[in-house]
């Protein structure tokens, strides 16, 4: 995994799910933190749930930050604003790069070394994703990256994960931790649970490796056939060279927005399978709304009440998805009827 995906650089642990290895790599970066000072864990509410509960899981409080509505990412702007509002209350800073988005990774090491604020990257649908190099997403980085083996993701296998980073250290402590904090032998050293990969698991990931790279391209071709057949829908800035795309997520046009449920109900009807990833956002939903705090969210909410999440598979044929763009097409026209 290490010498196909990320050139050789680092090394990386495996996780029975990407869940659990986002609350142990949370638990290790905030080790040093006293949780009766630090309390909040700064974080998008432009993500999946599974993010927010692992910052609780861990002992902390999601606070959202606001999204680019470009990216679609961490907004930079709205994590300055959090960290110069909380300051000392913040435990560690955990952007997700968004449905395999290459978030800056640069950015975020500088913000480490000048707050002495620890960094996790949720990297959970990146497996295949390139940085603006060309190299894989998160190659080198001193911080956490999970990365998730989920059976909708690019490269699934059904459950399991991974955590990446070019630090020995860290990867053994973590992988101690997986196996009940032992770090001497039936000796628990440090906080433990269980996160070990079945076997079959990674034979699985060990086969899907060798086709990881082919099936990326051919979904990539099928990416670009969605942007040529949908002028006038919103897409992701890509801030790489190449995203992994386990679907395709489309901005509706504001004139269309309204009328989502309407015209993904048109879809359902000509059995077409979509969804919206990401909505309702974190922040919208019960549990977390009351165990949590945020700021702005306000591109955040601009987004969740307008995304679409299209099929994106690497044997689509053209006519599969000439027939999706053409049928999203008509249900937007009957809605706006």
């Amino acid at each position: 995994l290490v010498e196909q995906m990320f050139s050789g650089v680092g090394q990386c642990v495996t996780v029975c799910n990407a869940t659990i290895g986002l609350m142990m790599a949370l638990k290790y970066a905030t080790r040093h933190k006293d949780t009766r000072v630090a309390r909040y864990v700064i974080m998008p509410s432009f993500t999946f749930a599974a993010a927010a509960h692992a910052a609780l899981w861990a002992g902390f409080i999601p606070l959202f930050c606001d999204i680019d509505p470009d990216d679609w990412m961490a907004s930079h702007e709205s994590e300055n604003e959090l960290l110069r509002q909380y300051g000392e209350q913040v435990a560690a800073i955990f952007p997700y790069a968004t449905f395999g988005n290459a978030t800056d990774i640069a950015r975020y090491t500088a913000l480490e070394k000048q707050t002495g604020i620890p960094v996790v990257i949720d990297a959970a649908a990146s497996l295949g994703a390139h940085d603006a190099l060309g190299q894989g997403f998160g190659t080198g980085s001193p911080h956490a990256i999970v990365c998730s083996l989920h059976a909708t993701k690019t490269m699934g296998i059904g459950e399991g994960g991974f955590i990446y980073a070019n630090n020995p250290d860290m990867i053994e402590a973590l992988r101690a931790m997986g196996n009940f904090g032992f770090g001497q032998i039936r000796h628990a050293t440090m906080p433990g649970l269980n996160s070990k990969l079945p076997e079959i698991g990674a034979l699985l990931a060990l086969s899907g490796l060798e086709r990881l790279e082919s099936v990326v391209e051919r979904k990539r071709r099928i990416e670009q056939m969605y942007y040529d057949l949908l002028p006038g829908f919103g897409f992701q800035q890509q801030r790489g060279a190449r995203i992994s795309y386990q679907f395709m997520p489309v901005r509706l046009p504001p004139r269309y927005a309204p009328y989502r449920h309407a015209i993904l109900e048109r879809m359902k009807e000509k059995r077409i399978g979509t969804s919206t990833y990401f909505s309702p956002h974190l922040h919208e939903q019960s549990y977390f709304a009351a165990h949590s705090k945020a700021g702005d969210l306000h591109a955040t909410r601009a987004l969740a009440s307008s995304i679409v999440s299209l099929p994106l598979w690497h044997e689509m044929t053209p006519e599969m998805v000439g027939y999706v763009c053409q049928e999203l097409m008509n249900a937007c026209h009957a809605a706006d009827m």
